[in-house]
This record gives structure tokens, C-alpha cells and sequence, in this order.
């Protein structure tokens, strides 16, 4: 076994003094990088309770003219509803359907993000997983906002290259 001991204790060499930066091509690829999903728009955002009607939460969507309800309780992030929920779950059967609660056709386990991930997780849950709209959580899973394409491209137009 070899000996691990340091020779002189004196001599302590810190790994990082010779660590150079990262250098960006350009202010965008910094943006992605370096720059959090709390700086991207998140707000405003609508939660409903998982007990609310499928008809008053078709009702709010359409109302507030939004695409995508957040589902919580006690401020944490249950589930989603969104515009596709409707057209995939309700539309057909809505007689049948707009009385049970939202939590028998939510999305359940949504994809999300946290405030303090890297702005280019939001951006490819959006492109990779598909989804248009992400929920923006905080450490504790407590709801923050959500993401949209709309407010992903006001975030990378900001950055982008003039």
C-alpha cells in the first residue's frame, strides 16, 4: 500500500490556482451557461387546487386565456393541466368527466425545473423533453412559475449576439 502522508505539510498546492476561466464564444452561450432560471420570466403563473372541477379548470384556462394550470397543494407542485390535457382527456367525454376533480386527469410527475438550475436546462426540457410549458420550483418543490417558449426566447434574445 502506498504511502499517502504528505511529505511536507507545508507544501499544500491549491488544484485550482492554475485554472483559466471558461471563455464563451459569444454573450449567448455565456447566458446559457452561466445565467439561472430565476432570471428567465416566470411569472405570472396560475395554481389551482387538485379538488377543483374539470369543468371550472377548463373555465380558468380558457378565461384567463392561459395554456397551462400548475396543480398544487400546500404550495407544492402536484401535478399540471394543461391546453393538451383538455383536447387528450375531456373533450370527447366532458359530460362524463367535468365533475370529477382536475387530479383524475392532470398530468401527473411533471418535468420541472428549479430557480437555481442553469437557464439552458429550461430551454431543453422544452426542445428535448417536448414539453411547452415548465414549471419553475424552488428547492423545497414550492411553486415559483412557469416557463414558457415565449418567455424562454425573450430570456435568449436578450443574450443573443447583436
Amino acid at each position: 500500500m502506498p504511502d499517502l502522508t504528505p511529505k511536507d505539510p507545508d507544501a499544500f498546492r491549491d488544484p485550482l490556482e492554475n485554472y483559466d476561466p471558461k471563455v464563451y464564444s459569444d454573450a449567448l452561450e455565456e447566458a446559457l451557461a452561466e445565467k439561472t432560471v430565476a432570471e428567465i420570466c416566470h411569472e405570472p403563473f396560475v395554481t389551482i387546487s387538485p379538488d377543483m372541477p374539470v369543468a371550472q379548470a377548463v373555465e380558468k384556462l380558457a378565461g384567463l386565456q392561459v395554456a397551462c394550470l400548475l396543480v398544487a397543494e400546500e404550495g407544492k407542485l402536484v401535478g399540471v393541466f394543461s391546453d393538451r390535457d383538455v383536447l387528450d382527456k375531456a373533450a370527447l367525454e366532458f359530460d362524463d368527466v367535468k365533475d370529477l376533480p382536475i387530479r383524475d386527469l392532470m398530468t401527473t410527475s411533471p418535468v420541472y425545473v428549479h430557480e437555481s438550475d442553469s437557464s439552458a436546462a429550461a430551454l431543453t426540457v422544452t426542445a428535448v423533453c417536448g414539453f411547452r410549458h415548465v414549471p419553475v420550483l424552488d428547492l423545497e418543490h414550492h411553486v415559483l412559475g412557469i416557463v414558457s417558449p415565449q418567455r424562454i426566447t425573450s430570456f435568449l434574445q436578450q443574450h443573443f449576439p447583436k
